[in-house]
């Protein structure tokens, strides 16, 4: 994978990786619900939210991987923009789900450079493959987000009003991401590609809920 980089570019990478992973992400937008109160959470409840909001974490620090590699491999500059443009409204959703693990008492995934690095060569791969078959791979992977984040809002506690506003901002731009990019001329992914992806998703999602 490294190979592929030419030196300014594997420099950039680096530093992104690092920013990433330590938790450095500036949100460009207010966080959903500030200035909410903050409801009264049982014991339980607070770990539901904090477990889930982990997951989304996790999920956002992939997506910074996966954006981050797709737009220094594509190779027409209108996809490239785009995916700099995704990845922006994304590291929004890190800043978001980074401070609102910390209200919760809460802290990120320990394995979180291990879904960044594994984030990073799938899309590598996604995008070596070709702009249609990586536009291909954002529709997929933001239909599987859009999902999942609609689960997490049924499993939510109802209480929980900042957690939710946060997931339903989410939800709204991962639903325009997948959009954006079947506009500019999305190839559908074959069945045992979309297969792979929900079932990596799922082992992902289990083991950052816990860890």
């Amino acid at each position: 994978m490294l190979g592929l980089l030419n030196s300014d570019h594997f420099i950039e990478a680096f530093d992104k990786a690092l920013r990433v992973i330590s938790g450095n992400a500036v949100a460009h937008r207010p966080t959903p619900g500030r200035g909410t109160a903050e409801a009264p959470l049982s014991d339980e409840a607070k770990r539901r939210s904090a477990g889930l909001m982990r997951v989304n974490h996790v999920g956002e620090v992939c997506a910074q991987a996966l954006y981050d590699s797709q737009a220094q491999f594509a190779q027409s500059p209108a996809t490239r923009v785009q995916f700099k443009l995704a990845g922006r409204e994304e590291e929004d959703h890190l800043a978001w789900t980074a401070e609102r693990l910390e209200e919760l008492g809460s802290r990120p995934s320990l394995l979180n450079p291990v879904w960044y690095a594994g984030s990073f060569l799938l899309g590598t791969i996604a995008a070596r493959a070709g702009d249609a078959y990586s536009l291909g791979f954002v529709v997929e992977t933001e239909r599987q987000v859009e999902a999942h984040l609609m689960s997490h809002l049924d499993r939510l506690p109802a209480a929980d009003a900042k957690s939710r506003a946060i997931v339903e901002q989410m939800r709204m731009d991962e639903i325009e991401h997948g959009n954006a990019a079947k506009r500019m001329g999305a190839n559908t992914l074959p069945w045992p590609v979309r297969k792979g992806m929900q079932l990596t998703a799922k082992i992902m999602t289990t083991t950052a809920y816990y860890i």
